[in-house]
Parts: structure tokens; C-alpha cells; sequence
């Protein structure tokens, strides 16, 4: 086991920069304080590293400076902020210094609490920096939710944030995994997210931005990340932002027909909601994070096998640490005020009235049932069929037992939402759900694909056994196949 390392503080880390004696940048801050500048400042020998400090708090001055930006705190800015000051630096410095000099800028745009009214503090924060004396450079950008209820205290997270990135960027780089965790040292996860991270440059070599989102998620600095189809990582606030949600959990190891058939109904229903009709709308596969840890360990290479799957058909894929439904819901709900859509199996849904799951809350199921359908919030249920049902509750799988109050369907009967037994003490609460239309079937799914569950398919890959491609779209089937992706094997040809 590897000896803990030593938490340096805040100044600590600061005076260490500036006296190193290498690294020599610029720092500019906008909005919100100027609180990275002058913990440099206020530990002492700031000379040794800092070449500029301005802060642009004016909006006609930040124009002037960087020119015109729709938003000023935004990725955007960040970006012509890092873009401007490091080619003034160059420019200035390079000469004189850049033989013996490993240049840097930090850079940030912030908006803290404010007393005219309850706005979110966040902000975009960035370094850009050689990683070796005229190397080219290497960015890391992040974006940062400030907790605190005071507007002083969050001007404090940020100093504390954005000096653990500088030192994160000059001592960690290569080391992935230590540079995510410092950027919570000496403030703790209770009064900061970190719900994107990215990195680019020579400094990072074939490190995937994607396994670093993962990672913020591992290690609990925030609670969801977010992927797009080309594997680019997104902000959750910038593309939830006012938009209704359609969203199904799943394993997705591998993506099957039964995945990709549920969704396309339950979006074809979902866009006919009088509420949903004309908006903008955005669809997500997700994937939570107990399941991508469920055999121990994160498994990287299984973790970015199943997000390229989904992102090879078009998806946008959601990693949460939500492994209850109510909190995936209020998660949506900090970033929309739209209608929120929710696509399940028959298994899911009766893990939601799995009351041992909500042994955490004061109210118990009641409770949670109160949390997630509080603001226009349905569940799209996928059919299962007698057969399958049957099996899953003899299976062992804790959302089966105790469940289906011992009712024995007919043979060849399609279980739905509407003819699911619930546990004799929850059938009230589960008929008003269903009267009131907070659950509805999926309808017109295939009935071809009802007998398709991910784990028979990944037995059959792991086995040898060519049924499995009819078990998923052609795309996966060949994706699995040209990547040679969760234990396929190509079979090798017989002689003639």
C-alpha cells in the first residue's frame, strides 16, 4: 500500500511556485474577486514567478481587452483569456528568458454570490503552461461550482481551487489520478464541484479527457459527468441548460437491441408531452457508477469500451454516482425547469419499490416518491415477458425480492406497468403513480427483442458463440468486433 502523502496548505503550495524559480506567468482574473493573485502575493517572493497580475472586473475593460463574448463566464472567455496573455508573455518575455523559463498563465471568470440576489457562484478556470524550457504548451480547464452561502467565503474556495490547479499543473501532470484529487487539498468536496476537467498538450501524452471526467466522479468531487457522441467531454450545466430530458440507466455491456429499441419508443412518446412538444430536448444514455465499479476495482479499459459503444450510435452518455432515481431527478432539476422522462425495464421498476433503498431517508419511500415526481417527472416502462419475469425474480436480485405478492402470471403474458404486482402495502401508492400518469407503458415495443438481457449476450461474446450479433445493432456487433472489445475473440479459419 503507497505511504499517504504529505497535504502541503495553501500558502505552502503558493510559496513553493515562487520559489522555484523556473516558472514565470501571468495571472488574470475576472469578476468575483482577485483571490489566486494574492495568496502569491501574500506568502511572499511573488517576484520569482508572477510577471503580471490584472484582474478585468469591468465589462467595458474585459472587452476592450479581449473582445466581445455573448457570456463572460464561460468557456469561451477562458479560452481567449489564456489565448491572449500567453502570446503577450511570449511575446514580452520570450527573448530575455525563454531559454532558462518554463512559462505559464492562469486564468479565471467567475461569478460569486451575489447580494442582489441567490445566482450560483461558478466559474471557468484554466492554466495554460510548458511543461519543459520552449516546450510547446498544455492547458488543463475546469469548471467550478463554489457551495458556500456567502459571497466571501466562495471568493476564498476559489484562491484555494485555483492554486491547487497551478500546482496540480506543474507537479502532477504526470500523474493524472494525484492532480485530480489536490484540487480538493485544504477545502473539501462540501464546499466545491468540479464537474468538468479537461486537459490537452505535450505534458498529457494519450491521456483520455474521458477516464479524468470518470475520475472526478470516482473520487466524489462532483456527481455526473457527461459525454458526447465523439467522445468529447461536456459540461453538464451548458447542455442541460432549459432543455426537457429523456434519460435511460443501463449497463450497456454491450449496447443491445432491447436498449436501443426502449429509448427510440419512450422518445417517440416522450416528444408527443404537450409540455415537451416545440422544446428543445436532449437524450441520455446513463450509466452509474456502483455498476461500473461492481466487480471491485474501476475498470478503465470495460469503462471507455461501453461509452464508445454509445457514442458510435449517436448517444450522449451520462456517468452518475446517483444509484437512486429521485437523486438522478433532482440532478436534471438544478439545470431545467422542463419535463423530465425517465425510461426503465420492468426490473428497474421494481427496484424503485425496493423499500430498502431508501432506508437513508427520514420518510422512507414516501419520501423519495415525493422528491422525484414533484415537477413534471414520468417513468416510460419497457415491457417484459412472463417468461423473463419469472426468472428475474427467482434469479436472487434484491429489486426481485419480496416482490409480485406471490401472483402468478399465465404463460406467454407480457408484464407492463399495467399488470405488474407490487408488494401488497404499496399497491395504493403504486395505482395512484399509474392513474395519475407518472408511469405509462412503452408502447410499440419489438416483440422480437423482449428475450435480449446484456448479461446472455456478454456470455455468449465471451464464449465464442455467434448468436450474439443478432442480440445487438450491426454497428455494436461490428464496433465489438474491430475493437475486440469485452473478450471477443476472432475465430481463426479452418483449412479447407
Amino acid at each position: 500500500m503507497s505511504e499517504k502523502k504529505e497535504l502541503l496548505t495553501t500558502n505552502r503550495k503558493a510559496l513553493t511556485i515562487n520559489l522555484d524559480g523556473t516558472r514565470y506567468g501571468t495571472i488574470a482574473e475576472i469578476g468575483a474577486g482577485q483571490e489566486v493573485s494574492r495568496i502569491f502575493f501574500q506568502v511572499g517572493g511573488a517576484s520569482g514567478s508572477i510577471a503580471k497580475t490584472m484582474s478585468a472586473y469591468d465589462m467595458t475593460f474585459s472587452d476592450a481587452i479581449y473582445g466581445k463574448a455573448p457570456r463572460y463566464v464561460s468557456r469561451e472567455r477562458l479560452a481567449t483569456m489564456l489565448d491572449h496573455e500567453y502570446r503577450l508573455l511570449k511575446e514580452r518575455l520570450a527573448e530575455k528568458r525563454g531559454d532558462r523559463t518554463k512559462f505559464f498563465v492562469f486564468a479565471d471568470t467567475v461569478v460569486a454570490k451575489s447580494f442582489k440576489g441567490p445566482n450560483d457562484g461558478h466559474g471557468w478556470l484554466g492554466v495554460r503552461f510548458q511543461h519543459e524550457v520552449g516546450a510547446e504548451p498544455s492547458d488543463i480547464i475546469i469548471h467550478v461550482r463554489m457551495w458556500d452561502k456567502e459571497n466571501v467565503l466562495q471568493q476564498q474556495a476559489l484562491g484555494i481551487v485555483g492554486v491547487n490547479l497551478i500546482y496540480g499543473a506543474f507537479n502532477y501532470s504526470a500523474a493524472p489520478a494525484q492532480l485530480i484529487q489536490s484540487l480538493a487539498d485544504n477545502i473539501g468536496t462540501d464546499r466545491i464541484e468540479i464537474d468538468m476537467l479537461r486537459v490537452s498538450g505535450p505534458a498529457f501524452g494519450d491521456i483520455d479527457n474521458r477516464l479524468l471526467s470518470l475520475r472526478l466522479v470516482q473520487f466524489g468531487l462532483t456527481n455526473a459527468v457527461m459525454f458526447g457522441p465523439n467522445g468529447e467531454v461536456l459540461q453538464p450545466s451548458e447542455l442541460l441548460h432549459h432543455k426537457a430530458v429523456l434519460v435511460e440507466r443501463g449497463s450497456f455491456r454491450p449496447v443491445t437491441h432491447v436498449n436501443v429499441d426502449m429509448l427510440t419508443c419512450a422518445t417517440a412518446q416522450f416528444m408527443q408531452e404537450p409540455t415537451v412538444k416545440g422544446k428543445d430536448m436532449l437524450v441520455l444514455m446513463e450509466i452509474t457508477m456502483n455498476n461500473l465499479l461492481a466487480e471491485g476495482d474501476l475498470d478503465a479499459t470495460d469503462f471507455l469500451a461501453r461509452v464508445d459503444m454509445l457514442g458510435h450510435i449517436g448517444f450522449t452518455t451520462l456517468i452518475s454516482n446517483y444509484s437512486e432515481f429521485y437523486r438522478l431527478v433532482s440532478y436534471f432539476r438544478r439545470y431545467t425547469k422542463e419535463m423530465i422522462g425517465v425510461a426503465m425495464g420492468i426490473n428497474n421498476l421494481l427496484e424503485i419499490f425496493n423499500e430498502k433503498y431508501y432506508d437513508n431517508l427520514e420518510g422512507g419511500i414516501l419520501e423519495s416518491m415525493g422528491r422525484m415526481f414533484r415537477h413534471a417527472v414520468k417513468l416510460y416502462v419497457y415491457p417484459m415477458q412472463q417468461g423473463a419475469y419469472d426468472r428475474y425474480l427467482a434469479s436472487g436480485h434484491p429489486a426481485g425480492q419480496g416482490q409480485g405478492n406471490g401472483h402468478a402470471f399465465a404463460s406467454g403474458v407480457m408484464i407492463t406497468a399495467r399488470n405488474l404486482h407490487v408488494t401488497p402495502h404499496l399497491q395504493n401508492l403504486y395505482a395512484h403513480l399509474l392513474e395519475n400518469h407518472y408511469l405509462d407503458c412503452i408502447l410499440g415495443a419489438n416483440p422480437d427483442y423482449l428475450n435480449i438481457f446484456s448479461r446472455d449476450v456478454l456470455q455468449r461474446i465471451k464464449a465464442g458463440d455467434d448468436s450474439w450479433e443478432k442480440m445487438v445493432p450491426a454497428k455494436v456487433a461490428d464496433f465489438i468486433k474491430q475493437r475486440k472489445l469485452l473478450g471477443y475473440v476472432a475465430k481463426t479459419p479452418t483449412a479447407g
